[in-house]
């Protein structure tokens, strides 16, 4: 087998192999539930999971499938999903409800039953910020219930949908205070690290650093990790091409109805309907994970003052 040659120390944990080399296996299960307690902060407190099957078919052999990230069951019966999504999809809340679908329904028993059922928690780590404008401002972390809109109280408590705009989080290492910060810390920067960093001493982190680097791969391991690498890249240049075509379109339409709204309709196909914040979140994502100032520039359509505060 050919011996790839690879020039980063520490794997990229939004690549498919990273995030499951990391998270998805028995051996590692301590950074998972490390992880996990820090993002609940008290609201669970995890000691022990089982890995459950992470591939589900529907109630016939006909339905489609749902292939999960991780996903793996407490001792009180709670189940957990936990996806990394690396770029945005057009229905993407409609796939994560449909995800959490599948931990409902297994849950019912042969014979009896009383339609009690256990929590499940959906976990969404996002590599990309939410459009729209939806979530404005530097919170990153948002918890999603079903709510009565007339008073807002918890109609159900069990279905919870905890996501992580990823490319808001910009503390830098003297800034980390909380668990939650150093694993957020970590995850963001860990691809781009030579060594590992003073503020993050604790033990877990030195079990994630030693599962991280690359040198101590398997000739397999590092051929699986290249390919993972390239879909991870593939799957950017796609989106650099529908985010032109919007763009061109946008544009096209908007001359038609002159030259102000044409730029408007462009912005909002093309640039997550140009919610400035968005756009220069997204190009710090981008930025962090190795792609060239001027390819995000160019782009992401970046005005002269963004291009600043980027660099």
């Amino acid at each position: 087998m050919m011996e790839v040659e690879i020039r980063e120390r520490y794997i990229n944990p939004y690549t498919d192999f990273g995030f499951k080399k990391l998270f998805g296996t028995e051996l590692n299960k301590d950074l998972l539930i490390s992880f996990l307690n820090a993002l609940f902060h008290g609201k669970l407190e995890i000691t022990d999971l089982t890995y459950l099957n992470n591939e589900h078919l529907g109630d016939s052999r006909l339905d489609r499938k749902a292939v999960f990230d991780v996903y793996c069951q407490l001792s009180d019966g709670s189940r957990i999903i936990v996806e990394m999504q690396k770029a945005e999809q057009e229905y993407f809340k409609d796939r994560s409800i449909y995800y959490s679908t599948f931990p409902i329904r297994e849950q019912v028993p042969q014979g009896k039953w009383n339609y009690r059922l256990k929590d499940v928690y959906t976990v969404g780590i996002l590599n990309f910020v939410f459009p729209d404008g939806e979530y404005p401002g530097d919170s990153l972390i948002h918890e999603v219930k079903l709510k009565d809109v007339e008073d807002n109280h918890v109609f159900y408590d069990k279905l919870t949908f905890v996501y992580l705009e990823m490319p808001k989080f910009q503390k830098r290492e003297d800034e980390l205070v909380t668990m939650f910060d150093k694993w957020l810390f970590a995850l963001s920067n860990l691809q781009r690290l030579l060594e590992r960093p003073k503020a993050l001493q604790e033990r877990i982190f030195t079990r994630l650093f030693e599962q991280a680097e690359i040198a101590s791969f398997t000739p397999t391991e590092r051929e699986e990790y290249v390919a993972s690498k390239k879909e991870y890249w593939d799957a950017y240049s796609i989106a650099e091409t529908a985010l032109k075509k919007g763009h061109a379109e946008g544009h096209a339409e908007g001359h038609a109805e002159g030259l102000a709204e044409g730029l408007a309709k462009g912005e909002a196909k093309g640039e997550a309907k140009g919610r400035a914040e968005e756009r220069l979140a997204n190009a710090r994502s981008l930025k962090e994970n190795g792609v060239p100032i001027d390819l995000i520039a160019k782009s992401l359509h970046l005005t002269d003052e963004e291009l600043k505060q980027l660099k």
